[in-house]
């Protein structure tokens, strides 16, 4: 990382990140070109392994790379304010994000489909929610397994100007 001094390091700390942002970016490769796809989640971290949960429709692009190539790159970022300046060389833009990759599986089992769906509902909504059966066959759920994950903050300066 070229900025170390905007790095994150501490664990607790890009999870509290992870916690604060809403939609995450999976990178895929067809062996042509790169699809990048934006995706409401919900995350776990277990013993020290680190794994993010999505849910889709049950066919797509997305579903037809997965299950040729399931290694993927993924973005999450938030925090965002312009810092201004008195010169545009001087604007700047406060951000965090955190980077990483893994790679994807397709949950089958009900109950891990309901897991990683009560996942989402809590990280999106602060809520656990009630799936039936149907519903949970309804939709395809996919759980990334992170194996490398990075973060990096740019903070507004105290106290904030126009941020």
């Amino acid at each position: 990382m070229r900025r170390k001094d905007r790095e994150i390091t501490r664990r607790e700390d890009l999870l509290e990140m992870i916690a604060r942002f809403k939609v995450c970016r999976l990178g895929l490769w067809d062996g042509r070109d790169v699809y990048v796809v934006p995706l409401n989640f919900g995350y776990e971290e277990r013993d020290g392994s680190l794994n993010l949960f999505f849910h889709c429709a049950r066919e797509g692009r997305k579903l037809d790379i997965l299950q040729s190539r399931p290694e993927v790159s993924f973005e999450m970022d938030g925090d965002h304010a312009l810092m201004e300046a008195d010169t545009p060389c001087g604007y700047s833009y406060a951000y965090g994000c955190v980077m990483g990759r893994g790679v994807v599986e397709f949950l089958r089992e009900d109950g891990e489909k309901m897991h990683a769906l009560n996942r989402i509902m809590l990280h999106q909504t602060g809520r656990n929610a009630a799936f039936t059966p149907g519903m949970v066959r309804a939709v395809c759920v996919l759980r990334l397994r992170v194996e490398s994950v990075s973060g990096k903050l740019h903070m507004c300066p105290e106290p904030p100007p126009a941020c």
